[in-house]
């Protein structure tokens, strides 16, 4: 069996670490990795400094299958994310003539040299740009690093002109019993549990309802039938402890 593909997620930008943006690309490539059947192993915000840039993308390269980078791609003068990417790799930047070309067509002709700055890549015949439909500004692929916008809506947009791209593993199903238990009553239990069934992830996590604790045991793997197992047995179990669950099938 073919090991699944690994992924990271770097979000890039200062607006993220002073609480000013709240990030949401991490949560939407997430499920989508999650359904490509590719693990996406770690996410980290970097800041807007070249060394801190440049250090990350060349670890998590090298680690990961797949590295995806949002934000830092704009027309303004802390849009940096492209000129890290070329020196993480050794490489110029240059201005990608079919990116003019959509850019100048979406934009009417009125292309100033700040805009202009998003029609920026890394050279190398290997650089390929992502479609954006919503502004025409590309984002690209060098290597096995995807370079993206940090809008939401432009960043899903990108991410899914790049799934063709990707090499696909076996989808990850989810699926959940929620109930008011407390972690450390079911805890030994869930270990067991656990135990009973090694090709599926328990994941428990904790919560207060109307004032009262609750948990929710998340089960997920490649096997919908060991999901739905190990869940009746989660289930089962919580009405031990005298809680009416409530399950989520995959």
């Amino acid at each position: 069996m073919t090991e699944a593909p690994t992924a990271c997620i770097l979000i890039i930008g200062d607006e993220i670490l002073s609480g000013r943006t709240q990030d949401t690309n991490i949560k939407y490539m997430a499920g989508r990795l999650a359904a490509l059947g590719i693990k996406l192993k770690e996410a980290r915000v970097v800041p807007d400094v070249p060394e801190a840039i440049i250090a990350a993308v060349n670890f998590c390269r090298v680690l990961y299958t797949y590295v995806f980078t949002t934000g830092g791609i704009g027309p303004t003068h802390d849009d940096i994310t492209t000129a890290c990417i070329a020196r993480a790799f050794g490489r110029k930047v240059l201005r990608h003539p079919d990116a003019v070309k959509k850019m100048d067509v979406f934009y009417k002709g009125d292309l100033n040299e700040a805009r202009l700055k998003m029609a920026e890549v890394p050279d190398g015949a290997d650089v390929a740009l992502i479609e954006n439909h919503v502004t025409s500004a590309p984002g690209y692929r060098i290597e096995n690093v995807f370079v993206m916008a940090g809008i939401p809506s432009i960043a899903q947009a990108m991410f899914e002109a790049a799934v063709p791209l990707l090499r696909q593993g076996d989808p990850v199903f989810s699926g959940s019993v929620d109930g008011e238990a407390r972690e450390g009553d079911i805890a030994a239990d869930l270990t067991a549990l656990q135990e009973k069934y090694p090709k599926v992830s328990l994941g428990s996590y904790p919560s207060v309802r109307n004032n009262r604790l609750c948990t929710s045991i998340v089960a997920r793997s490649t096997d919908k039938a060991l999901i739905v197992q190990a869940l009746e047995d989660v289930a089962a179990m919580m009405l031990r402890h005298g809680v009416e669950p409530k399950t989520t099938k995959p």
